[in-house]
């Protein structure tokens, strides 16, 4: 199989640049003229995607070469890119930054390199005139294999200032193919992990990429930028299949490779031997919006029916539900809307009591604890969260210390951690995962049926975790 969707990534040489407003503006802006757009991020991201989504009507997806491995980031995008007109890579970080440590791996370069796709450099211009052509000079010359294929000037401050920008560039063999004023309007509001999601401010989001999107026709070339991304080079080999994943997986996966289990036990499909197909319920609303869309697609293919609910506003639990997914988030917002629904926390309670296998992640782990920050949840854990100041970030490599029902000990995958809250304590007495970096420790808690971490993980790299969560919906 071949793949030559048009495609674009979309850089910066650092965070702050405007990645996501020219990305987003140009999904819309593309999106606008009748195009079927692809929208993709790199890294663990789960707020950036929201925001694409809104732009193209279609599932943001995340290209993450340490969570999924390098192997993955092709086929995934074959996956979500099928079907359209172009696809749009908005970046991570600076160009060239990657996991701390570990070189170009999961760096927006590596990413480029491996969808062989020409790279859109934004730079923010706000403080400098002639300097810009030695920045873009040595990110364009900095590794020969990345193709930086043309230049955004962003927060440009006026007309004068944009000819002096361009008179530099002249020289530097890379064209200019945008040039955006400082626009307000786009800007959209921040807190303690970035951006606010599109589900906390769904009319206002709607509104902010409209204003992105015209601001990225007035001031880029998209004809240009169009051309562009037809010139990337075409990608061989099989588009990821959630249904061919799951069928190859083991459900008892024991990866030797890091980054999941990506073999064939000849298992089989278990979709041929079941007798009903398991209900399991996606915590989903403005609580719990930190999804990746090949979860749901794995669950799916794996034979079970997918159904959201909302824990703000669901007093009761879908009916017929055989087990929960309660994903990453922002309860630490929400506390007293969680904790005043309290018909639904005894409900996840009772659940959770009755064997039902829950798979939680980060916020998650937060709302089965038995309070967020004095606030009563849904007592499932032993522990107690509270928000703290300080930031957990980073890459985890993790081995499962505890038969699971999403792993049995010894499974081997890769992670990620982002918050500010702290769970007291951090571990039960069947940790969920030992974790190597920053410094080795156990974490997580694995009860009954329950398995609930801040680790942040892809299915994808490891189909065998959704066949085993579904095989045990079926049999609890």
């Amino acid at each position: 199989m071949v793949t030559s969707v048009p495609r674009l990534v979309i850089a910066a040489p650092s965070s702050g640049s405007g990645k996501t407003t020219v990305a987003t503006g140009l999904m819309a802006a593309f999106a606008e003229r009748g195009l079927a757009v692809s929208p993709h991020k790199v890294g663990p991201d789960y707020i950036d995607p929201g925001y694409h989504a809104l732009a193209t009507g279609r599932a943001g997806r995340n290209l993450d070469a340490y969570l999924c491995g390098p192997e993955l980031i092709a086929p995934l995008f074959a996956h979500g890119a099928r079907g359209c007109d172009l696809a749009v890579v908005e970046g991570v970080m600076g160009l060239y930054d990657g996991a701390a440590g570990e070189g170009e791996l999961a760096s927006t370069a590596q990413v480029a390199k491996v969808l062989r796709a020409p790279v859109v450099l934004v730079v923010d211009a706000s403080s400098q005139s002639r300097s810009v052509a030695a920045l873009v000079h040595g990110f364009a010359s900095w590794d020969p294999e990345v193709r930086v294929g043309g230049v955004i000037l962003n927060k440009v401050g006026s007309d004068r200032h944009e000819e002096m920008l361009r008179e530099a560039l002249d020289a530097s063999g890379v064209p200019v193919l945008g040039a955006l004023r400082r626009a307000p309007q786009v800007d959209t509001p921040s807190r303690h992990l970035g951006l606010v999601p599109v589900a906390e401010r769904r009319a206002d989001a709607v509104d902010a990429v409209r204003a992105m999107a015209a601001q990225v026709r007035r001031g880029c070339d998209l004809d240009a930028l169009s051309a562009l991304a037809r010139g990337a080079g075409e990608l061989s080999g099989a588009a990821w299949d959630p249904a061919g994943a799951v069928a190859s997986a083991s459900s008892s996966p024991r990866a030797e490779n890091g980054t999941g289990d990506r073999t064939s036990a000849g298992a089989g499909n278990p979709g041929n031997r079941r007798r009903r197909s398991p209900r399991i319920a996606v915590a989903g609303g403005a609580a719990f919006t930190f999804s990746y869309a090949e979860h749901a697609e794995l669950l799916t293919a794996a034979g079970a029916e997918v159904v959201v609910f909302d824990p703000l506003r669901d007093e009761q639990l879908p009916d017929g539900t055989d087990g929960l997914v309660i994903g990453g988030g922002f309860p630490e917002m929400y506390a007293p809307e969680l904790s005043g629904n309290e018909p639904l926390r005894k409900a996840v309670a009772e659940a959770a009591f009755a064997g039902a296998p829950v798979a939680a992640e980060c916020a998650g782990l937060l709302y089965l604890s038995r309070e967020l920050d004095g606030r009563p949840m849904c007592g499932v854990l032993d522990a107690t969260a509270r928000m703290d100041e300080r930031l957990t970030l980073g890459y985890r490599d993790a081995v499962a210390v505890s038969d699971s029902v999403l792993a049995v000990a010894g499974t081997r995958m890769r992670g990620h951690e982002f918050h500010r809250t702290v769970v007291e304590p951090g571990a039960g007495e069947s940790p969920a995962w030992g974790v190597r970096a920053p410094r080795p420790r156990v974490e997580g808690f694995v009860r009954h049926g329950v398995h609930a971490s801040y680790l942040h993980t892809h299915w994808a790299s490891a189909p065998g975790v959704a066949r085993r969560f579904v095989e045990r919906c079926l049999t609890s």
